[in-house]
């Protein structure tokens, strides 16, 4: 929701009832702060070169503070509710607490330290409850519904009708019909979701750093290419320790595995993955999830719901748990038979070469990319040389978005950012017209959260005059001085599933900032995301940047079709895990407010074998244990939108490639009928609109080649 504007005057001061810390943070803020005023760059970038770690906390409070005053201000008015007087006004709201918090969230997602750890931990439960103290505020509430009830005969455009039926649920959904003790009960269950879901993430990047495998024998990575050992002497050298040190990323399976050759070293590196957070250390977090999923179920008895996931998923495409439960049970059959297919060719191989083992997990990805070898005749260390970072991006990405949209990009060295790795990007219109900033943050640091993501550190608003800045955030390794940046195929499709996203942002073209953008439902907002990567491997895309790094000529053609005919393999695999983390996800928040507070260690093998995907050598992607999406990320009871949205995005490429594929034509009815408007209208009638009927699952399982006759993807 946006928030509120600070006022031009003496610095914002917090409500008498805050906590004397919040009071001492916000009398602390003046003109001085850099967050006072809207930033003088250009789209009002934060100024992060004058921004330091002590001023997000009073800058917080203080706006907090603000916004608490204007709400009140509309609660009060004495001048019966109208849009303008309280929908639109509260829109406007908030706009000290919306800049702030966007660079902080930025800063302590991607380049954090104890400084910013302690503010977070701080704050959390006073965000907690400043959201109550809005959406709870009876008065607030009994303005919106009047507009609400009245809403027939207002003759509003269709975006403001939107807004005012999205603020309305909202509200309801937070609990604006609860009685004041239930209202009480409501606060003290946000307030320690809010700290427990914060020390959560605190608690995973410290096991995600402490994870990290050791060793001083150099023949234990034996597999690696020179630069991957020289990456990880670095490593261990940055850390002050001996030898050589491989990081975890965020997912079960590491990217090394498949490469290494010791099968006691993949056993060791994936054990440190696997038990990350289940060491009975301070980094332990399975006392957390528990709570977590105990008050969450509480929660949602509390709001009317028999758990929370049918809290959570009323407004979603899903509507229902039912609804998305019965769409993931409906993939398990295909993709858990094509594993088995996957898991019998990986035997054969380990049988063929005497090796008088099972496959395990951490055997998985070494064997698999051998078979594809075999298969495919494709060595992904020869793949590589043709996947140079920046060639991919302003060649690849940058050069699909100008075929598709007619965008252009032009990099800037003005603007500050927050680590000297971000580099940062002018977009302009195909008519030259700026249209946002664009940042870019591609390597993997100790002190960035896991995986890849975007996000705004400014959002688009017509009603507030300001356009975006995105930025995207990835967890490549990072070479050496002096040596390229080459990507595996997945880092590849990753950087085109993140500037999907960029896309949805910097296309926003809506009144309202509650409903611009990405702010749209988990299970429609990855479907941009993942559409956008169809284009990594679509020829006239692939062929303009599928270019040696040394040389620059282009990728052999007998080697791209490799790539593009191995497209489905190891697909068994892939979908299985992530139905493996989505049905984790679910069970967790399926459980009634009855049930006692479970144990982790039991729960997890429980939940896979009663969805049957309890696979010994197809472990879910993600461990509850280290599952960031679905206890701090805003996707629990919601991780099944990643497969949703890729029924959607398989669906609508299909629909390209029926219409000419790369043309600006479709590109351009694409955004105008769906990048461009946010959360605007239904979304399912949005896509029958453009797409011109209802979504099939058809095209997805093509893809994945679950089913034959698969399209060129």
């Amino acid at each position: 929701m946006a928030m509120i504007a600070a006022s031009a005057g003496a610095g914002a001061q917090p409500p008498a009832s805050a906590p004397k810390a919040a009071q001492t943070a916000a009398a602390k803020f003046g003109p001085d702060n850099p967050f006072y005023a809207p930033s003088p760059l250009p789209f009002q970038a934060p100024p992060f070169d004058k921004i330091k770690d002590s001023d997000y906390q009073p800058a917080i409070d203080a706006g907090m503070a603000e916004q608490i005053k204007e709400v009140e201000a509309i609660a009060n008015d004495p001048a019966p509710p109208t849009f303008d007087n309280t929908i639109a006004a509260y829109e406007r709201s908030g706009q000290l607490l919306n800049r702030v918090s966007e660079a902080f969230n930025c800063v302590t997602g991607a380049n954090t330290n104890d400084a910013l750890q302690k503010v977070q931990a701080d704050e959390a439960p006073r965000l907690a409850a400043h959201t109550d103290a809005i959406y709870l505020n009876a008065r607030l509430f009994a303005r919106v519904k009047a507009i609400y009830d009245q809403r027939a005969s207002l003759h509003l455009d269709p975006e403001a009708l939107r807004l005012l039926e999205y603020d309305y649920q909202q509200f309801v959904k937070a609990g604006a019909n609860l009685s004041e003790p239930e209202k009480a009960k409501l606060k003290k269950i946000n307030e320690e979701l809010s700290t427990i879901q914060n020390t959560f993430m605190t608690r995973l990047l410290a096991a995600n750093t402490a994870g990290a495998w050791v060793t001083t024998d150099k023949s234990a990575l034996s597999g690696l290419t020179d630069a991957q050992i020289e990456a990880a002497a670095e490593a261990a050298k940055a850390r002050k320790q001996q030898g050589w040190l491989i990081s975890l990323q965020n997912t079960t399976q590491q990217p090394n595995l498949t490469s290494l050759t010791n099968r006691e070293t993949r056993h060791a590196l994936f054990e440190h993955s696997w038990n990350r957070t289940e060491r009975g250390d301070a980094n332990d977090t399975r006392d957390i999830i528990a709570r977590i999923a105990e008050l969450r179920a509480q929660k949602g008895a509390l709001l009317g719901f028999p758990n929370f996931a049918a809290w959570n998923l009323t407004d979603q495409m899903a509507k229902t748990p039912e609804a998305a439960v019965k769409f993931l049970d409906a993939l398990v059959p295909a993709a858990t038979a094509k594993a088995a297919a996957e898991a019998q060719d990986i035997q054969a191989l380990i049988d063929s070469q005497h090796g008088g083992f099972t496959v395990e997990p951490w055997d998985w990805e070494f064997y698999s990319e051998q078979v594809r070898k075999a298969k495919y005749e494709l060595d992904d260390s020869q793949v590589k040389q043709y996947f140079e970072l920046n060639n991919v991006l302003q060649n690849g990405v940058f050069y699909a978005a100008n075929q598709l949209y007619g965008l252009t990009f032009k990099e800037r060295h003005d603007i500050p950012v927050y680590q000297s790795d971000v580099r940062v990007f002018d977009v302009y219109d195909a008519d030259g017209t700026p249209l946002a900033l664009w940042y870019c943050d591609y390597f993997r640091r100790d002190n960035k959260n896991g995986g890849a993501w975007m996000s705004n550190l400014v959002d688009q608003s017509k009603l507030l005059n300001k356009r975006p800045v995105i930025f995207n955030v990835a967890n490549f390794e990072k070479p050496t001085p002096g040596q390229p940046a080459l990507l595996s195929f997945d880092d590849v499709s990753t950087m085109f599933h993140e500037f999907g996203h960029a896309l949805h942002g910097i296309f926003a073209n809506t009144t309202y900032p509650s409903l611009s953008g990405t702010s749209v439902p988990r299970d429609f907002v990855e479907f941009p995301s993942q559409f956008n990567e169809h284009w990594a491997t679509y020829p006239a895309v692939f062929a303009n940047f599928a270019r040696h790094y040394k040389t620059g000529e282009p990728i052999p053609a007998e080697l791209a079709a490799k790539i593009k005919k191995a497209r489905t393999f190891n697909q068994g695999y892939e979908l299985t895990e992530l139905l493996g983390a989505a049905q984790l996800d679910v069970q967790w928040h399926l459980l009634p407010a009855s049930t006692p507070r479970q144990n982790p260690d039991a729960f997890d093998p429980e939940a896979l074998k009663r969805t049957h995907l309890d696979i010994p050598y197809v472990p879910p992607r993600y461990r509850s244990s280290y599952f960031l999406h679905i206890w701090d990320n805003g996707y629990e009871a919601g991780y099944y939108a990643y497969m949703w949205t890729e029924m959607l995005d398989d669906d609508a490429f299909k629909w390209f490639e029926d219409h000419g594929g790369l043309t600006r034509e479709n590109g351009d009815r694409f955004r105008k009928m769906v990048l461009s408007r946010g959360n605007t209208e239904d979304l399912e009638k949005m896509y029958a609109v453009w797409r011109g009927g209802e979504p099939s699952v058809e095209p997805m399982l093509k893809f994945r080649g679950l089913k034959a006759e698969a399209s060129p993807k």
